[in-house]
């Protein structure tokens, strides 16, 4: 995994970068301007023809625009600059690059910002626009010419790429300090800042792709942050082998206790992602009345019918049984559409305090654990949850998704730590929580997963990851990686806005079979665009 750190914790290893390694500044600067303009160039294809207007400020964040546009120049788009400053109050690093961009393109190419309308027309000119206004270290209320000139390029129909942050954006709490860009792609440098990935740098950011600028290793190792971003070569060594000699016994045995009356549909595909990701053989177990219509939907799912109640879901009954079906497998998820009957909620609640092997809470048990989640503290084993916000709220006093949504990162760490478990918080960025405070941040998905059933996916994976033996940390990132490699190989087939959660299932062999697909980057891939 690679660390996710504020922009104080940035600026310390770029000093210590500087003035203990040796590396110049300069040369850093250098780096990050190169990482721009061959960012871009993967982005688009070719930039050979194209009009780039480079939004400059006076800082090193319009110092790497000036070296991105001079690399861009050189091959052979054209480009101007848009300074927002004289020259004259440029910092020392910058105006040393402003000089060598006007060199070769001469100052003609560097137009000084004179008014919203002269900055609107300029951008309106431009097939694709950089943002080097503002860097990490912004912590007032954007305003002015400032102001203006990000209102004017988020107005505009055209991609942008935002160096290091999105101008405007808050590099910690990812909240919008007055106007802020809105993104296309933003190349951040070094390590990825936390707030790409929080509140609104969700949106702001766009795709993310990350450049190293050289920053020693050792110096990286040192610092110290719980926060953490999945990276596609740790999930490749996650992946449980498949040994020559092995059989379906080798693979583990997952046990689903999912479906009631008109909810089959959430065992079903919980019970098939759990085969998909791997698990040699899956059993759900579910109410008796719908059993028959379960074992339609599936072929190579195994079931099993258990006591009901005569809203057919399940009843307290089926307690010896159930406990006696989990002591069976090698993990078990609780929860697909099992409703909320009250003789149900009754049932779940009892099972989780019996819970002595990896398991994933998901759906109506935890709205069965309502006002009862200390019970997940006495389970032997620590569980698995995977709340989405709503969920998430019902088992925090006084919370509300409102306020899940606004600290996901604080939610999903403060829940893990005081229960012991670990915590899947579903949603833009999926945030995944351990006991110990170690947060890791799944930066695969996409907005057409916003869609009825990806949830039960997600807990058929997780379980199907289990039942191989991945220890529970491992299912739980790996799992939610997957599912948004997944879903994001469903949306470029498919598009987003059509995308069902049948489709992931679906995906989910190319996405196994393709973790390191995108290790040139490890944060995001950079999709090709045309412009």
């Amino acid at each position: 995994m690679i660390k996710i750190i504020t922009a104080a914790q940035m600026q310390a290893l770029d000093r210590r970068t500087i003035g203990e390694a040796g590396i110049p500044a300069t040369t850093l600067m250098e780096r990050a301007g190169s990482g721009v303009a061959s960012c871009i160039e993967q982005w688009v294809g070719t930039v050979s023809g194209k009009t780039i207007t480079v939004v400059c400020g006076k800082g090193n964040n319009g110092g790497d625009g000036f070296v991105a546009a001079r690399l861009l120049r050189r091959r052979h788009a054209k480009v101007r600059v848009l300074a927002m400053t004289p020259v004259s109050e440029l910092s020392r690093d910058a105006a040393l690059m402003y000089r060598q961009f006007t060199k070769t393109a001469g100052r003609s190419s560097v137009l000084p910002y004179k008014s919203k309308d002269m900055a609107r027309a300029l951008l309106q000119e431009s097939d694709l626009l950089v943002d080097a206004l503002l860097g990490t270290g912004l912590s007032s209320v954007v305003t002015g010419r400032y102001g203006e000139v990000i209102e004017s390029m988020n107005e505009l129909n055209r991609p942008v790429v935002a160096v290091d942050v999105p101008s405007g954006l808050h590099a910690d709490t990812g909240m919008a300090l007055g106007q802020a860009v809105r993104a296309s792609l933003t190349v951040t440098f070094g390590l990825p800042k936390v707030g790409l990935y929080h509140n609104q740098g969700i949106d702001l950011a766009g795709d993310i792709h990350l450049v190293d600028i050289g920053i020693p290793p050792a110096y990286v190792d040192a610092l110290e942050t719980p926060l953490t971003l999945i990276t596609p070569q740790w999930v490749h060594g996650c992946l449980p082998r498949r040994e020559r000699s092995g059989h379906k016994g080798t693979y583990g045995h997952a046990g689903i206790i999912a479906g009631s009356l008109g909810k089959t549909g959430a065992a079903a595909m919980a019970a098939q992602a759990a085969l998909r990701v791997g698990a040699g053989l899956v059993t759900v177990a579910t109410p008796s009345s719908v059993n028959d219509v379960l074992e339609a939907k599936l072929l190579e799912v195994m079931t099993v019918p258990m006591p009901e109640t005569k809203a057919r879901t399940f009843s307290r009954a089926a307690f010896d049984r159930l406990l006696a079906f989990m002591a069976t497998r090698d993990a078990v998820a609780i929860g697909p559409g099992l409703s909320t009957h009250p003789e149900t909620v009754e049932l779940v609640q009892a099972l989780t305090a019996r819970l002595d092997r990896p398991a994933v809470l998901d759906a109506d048990a935890l709205n069965a654990l309502t006002g009862r989640a200390a019970i997940l503290a006495s389970c032997k084993t620590p569980p698995i949850i995977t709340p989405h916000p709503g969920e998430m709220a019902r088992l925090e006093a006084e919370a509300t998704p409102q306020t899940v949504n606004r600290d996901r990162i604080g939610t999903a760490t403060r829940f893990a730590r005081e229960r012991g478990l670990f915590v899947i918080l579903k949603g833009a960025r999926t945030v995944i929580a351990r006991p110990d405070g170690v947060v890791a941040i799944c930066p695969t998905g996409n907005p057409g997963m916003a869609t009825a059933g990806t949830g039960d996916v997600l807990t058929g994976m997780v379980a199907g990851l289990l039942a191989q033996g991945l220890p529970s940390w491992e299912a739980a990132c790996t799992a939610t990686y997957l599912h948004g490699a997944a879903g994001d190989l469903a949306a470029a087939g498919k598009g987003e806005i059509g995308m069902i959660a049948g489709d992931l299932l679906e995906q989910i062999p190319t996405a196994l079979n393709r973790p390191l697909e995108h290790s040139t980057s490890p944060v995001r891939p950079v999709r090709t665009r045309p412009i």
